[in-house]
């Protein structure tokens, strides 16, 4: 059995702390008299004393044991590395599996002397059990996370002193917050639930998630992460924490934690491992009580440039010579969640410099620009995107963005500025790029007017990359050949890829995402079409015959390259 027993010559934990000069022989004098009056180990009396802290008590138990110590928070631990370990065993012994071989698996254990778990996981698993010590409240965490649940679980977190989670706490918590909200952020921000809150963002950056789902459901609390476009359930926390757990990141957004009847929308800065990130957060009523869903904003992510997007050499090519325009409207059309903001930013980034005066209106504004003067929406106040550009007119702008053109009045005003002499860089919801003509046209611009500004259309959307550590190569099947309109005799010579799962795309097979991407750019002949009022169809037709590569084309170019799989193509671009 993989384990290090303890000798019976082992050091004592006072002279393990002395040795290493953490407390002195005096502490450890002083520790020793208390612990004559008391039951307490003493570990934990010279924390209570103020000797030292739990980790170095820890550190020294590990020491004394002969097993390492792992610092859970600072590890990411791989799904696939803990579904080596059945969900009922891990919750059962309170233990969690860090890393394994064909021969060994590292267990992290709140007890590396529990023999009754290594002896049932190593008959489970067929591997040798190397047990290392573990802070009782991270292996909680961590087990919650990656397995949600059990009741035995629930009523050890429910118990556990550091994280201060009792039944008669939380369910006084909502009490308080409806008779004293003052007194109730108190106790929200003094509780150690913010240590879970902590948990959840942490992991959530971690996993390189846009957004977090707090849901309540009928009989438990769901946190879900949006990973790369798909939304997966993190963890379950109880639900008794519900009140809580709301409470907290509301007070962090600074939203009215009286309030539960009506949606709120706050902000939130924090520094997490070093780098800023700004969540956007919004909650809204629903049958169970309140649900908050966090956009996870990261400036890094707009700084990337457009190489590094997704565009073809040629595409990227005629796309920077649209945005280096000094006049016309250049928009960006897609579905939500299609990259379009990801887009609009690298463009600004791109064109922003000391000699350039950039106006933009947004709602919201995601990410602070240096040098950009950017503007929030606020209806209350009569700040709207019509309004606020007409005042754009009057300041001397070089180059203008507006996050939505949403209606007549804004489209006017845009289509104005492009004639007068500004780049208008925008964004409209439309299947394709060849359909902008028409949504303008639909919200009331004369065709003419739409002629005469704009200067192009990017229609895009965001697929899964398959992983680069575990992607299978495979011949295409006659039935996928046909999906992507590639003739057999040309598919037996191609070589697909599809996903797998391993340890660095914490088993999805995919990691990160691209762009796909359609460019329309408005020329001489295209502009009489728009004149002359010709349908959607015709103009797209046109496009495609004068040289523009469709989303699905594209769609079938990245496949080909082993960017990504049919499946995801399929799933983000309807290919005909």
């Amino acid at each position: 059995m993989a384990i290090n027993k303890p000798s019976s010559g082992r050091k004592k934990m006072g002279e393990l702390l002395i040795e290493h000069g953490i407390i002195t022989r005096e502490q450890l004098d002083e520790a020793l008299d208390v612990q004559r009056h008391s039951e307490e180990l003493i570990g934990r009396i010279m924390v209570n004393l103020g000797f030292l802290n739990e980790l170095d008590v820890l550190k020294m138990y590990a020491l004394q044991l002969g097993v390492p110590f792992v610092d859970l928070s600072r590890m990411r631990i791989m799904p696939v590395i803990a579904k080596s370990l059945p969900p009922h065993i891990a919750q059962k012994h309170k233990v969690i599996p860090i890393s394994k071989d064909k021969q060994r698996i590292v267990l992290a254990m709140a007890n590396p002397l529990n023999v009754f778990a290594i002896d049932e996981i190593q008959l489970s698993t067929g591997l040798t059990v190397t047990p290392v010590l573990a802070h009782e409240e991270q292996l909680l965490l961590a087990v919650h996370a990656n397995y949600g649940v059990d009741e035995s679980t629930q009523r050890a977190i429910e118990s556990l002193h550091q994280m201060g989670i009792d039944a008669n706490s939380i369910e006084a918590i909502e009490d308080e917050l409806d008779e004293d909200e003052r007194a109730a952020k108190e106790l929200v921000d003094d509780s150690p639930i913010v240590r879970l809150v902590n948990a959840i963002i942490t992991q959530a950056i971690d996993a390189r998630a846009s957004d977090i789902h707090i849901e309540p459901l009928r009989e438990e609390l769901r946190v879900r992460y949006r990973i790369d476009g798909v939304l997966q359930v993190a963890m379950t926390p109880p639900k008794r924490i519900q009140p809580a757990l709301l409470s907290r990141i509301k007070v962090l957004a600074d939203l009215n934690i009286a309030e539960k009847r009506v949606p709120q929308d706050g902000r939130i800065n924090l520094l997490v491992n070093g780098k800023e990130y700004d969540f956007r957060v919004s909650t809204y009523p629903t049958q169970n009580g309140e649900k908050i869903v966090m956009r996870i904003l990261d400036k890094s992510s707009v700084m990337i440039g457009l190489n590094r997007l997704g565009f073809s050499t040629e595409v990227q090519k005629n796309y920077e010579s649209l945005i280096h325009s000094p006049v016309g409207l250049l928009l960006v059309t897609g579905p939500t969640g299609s990259g379009k903001t990801t887009t609009l930013y690298s463009v600004l980034n791109q064109l922003n410099s000391v000699d350039t005066h950039i106006l933009t209106v947004e709602d919201p504004v995601e990410y602070m620009l240096e040098g950009i003067n950017q503007i929030q929406v606020n209806p209350k106040a009569n700040v709207n995107f019509a309004n606020t550009l007409r005042s754009f007119l009057r300041n001397d702008p070089d180059i203008i963005m507006v996050g939505e053109i949403r209606d007549r009045d804004t489209a006017e005003i845009a289509i104005q500025a492009a004639l007068t002499g500004h780049l208008v860089l925008s964004t409209l919801h439309t299947n394709d790029a060849p359909s902008a003509v028409t949504r303008l046209i639909d919200m009331g611009i004369e065709p003419f007017l739409v002629a005469s500004s704009l200067i192009g259309s990017l229609a895009q959307r965001l697929t899964r990359v398959l992983c680069p550590e575990c992607k299978e190569p495979y011949k295409p099947t006659e039935v996928e050949l046909g999906k992507l309109n590639i003739p057999v005799e040309e598919g037996r010579n191609l070589t697909f890829y599809r996903p797998v799962g391993c340890e660095f795309c914490r088993d999805t097979g995919y990691r990160g995402r691209i762009g796909i991407f359609e460019l329309l750019s408005v020329d001489d002949q295209f502009r009489d079409l728009i004149v002359g009022k010709t349908s959607s169809v015709t103009l797209r037709e046109t496009a495609i015959k004068t040289g523009m590569e469709t989303l699905p084309q594209d769609a079938t170019k990245k496949i080909i390259q082993g960017i990504t799989s049919v499946e995801e193509a399929l799933r983000v671009v309807y290919v005909s």
